[in-house]
């Protein structure tokens, strides 16, 4: 449902299909590694990459299992540059309130499975589609993963609702609970906007 709604709206994303029948979803992967790309196998509801495999090859078409009935699938997107990396943006209100770049020791880049962290800028571009996004999925609070294309092009890969900022807030100088629990008193005692400052970083 995210991945169709970022598309209707007009924002990048890689193709994602979400099957039930196995011989559709098969059919899909073989066409795609036909064609020369790898594609993501993801679970439903899942955290931290668990349960994420890339489908490099016809033989790895064996591990291709579903999630709960559902098969889902997406077109895997290689970054920009040397190397492994993306960028988790964390959203709160409609606001980029900080950022970091992730940097994975093989593809896929969450710091559980051993990603490091860096701190990043946050540009205009960046903010924008960040904050769009989770405008469209109606999330006040959402890490969005976001990585740069070949081409140098941004593509959201990955929404998260109930992101983990630890690893935001080890590299950050913005206080993420701070900001949370302005935003919550604001929003839902004062009924007024969060009086802190995003600090790009």
């Amino acid at each position: 449902m995210t991945s169709f709604l970022l598309r209707q709206n007009g924002l990048p994303t890689p193709p994602t299909w979400v099957l039930r029948d196995r011989k559709e979803a098969l059919a899909i992967a073989e066409h795609e590694l036909a064609q020369g790309r790898m594609i993501i196998s993801k679970p439903l509801f899942g955290s931290q990459g668990e349960g994420v495999r890339r489908i490099e090859k016809m033989l790895d078409l064996f591990w291709l299992t579903d999630s709960r009935g559902i098969y889902y699938l997406q077109r895997f997107v290689e970054c920009h540059g040397n190397g492994y990396s993306d960028t988790r943006v964390f959203v709160i209100n409609g606001r980029a309130v900080a950022a970091m770049r992730r940097k994975g020791t093989f593809w896929l880049n969450n710091v559980a499975k051993g990603a490091s962290c860096e701190p990043v800028e946050v540009d205009a571009e960046l903010s924008e589609l960040a904050v769009k996004t989770a405008e469209v999925v109606k999330m006040d609070y959402a890490g969005v993963d976001i990585i740069r294309e070949k081409n140098g092009d941004y593509t959201v890969i990955e929404v998260n609702s109930i992101p983990a900022w630890k690893g935001l807030q080890s590299v950050c100088e913005v206080n993420i609970a701070e900001w949370l629990v302005e935003d919550l008193l604001a929003r839902y005692l004062d009924d007024k906007q969060p009086r802190l400052q995003a600090v790009a970083s």
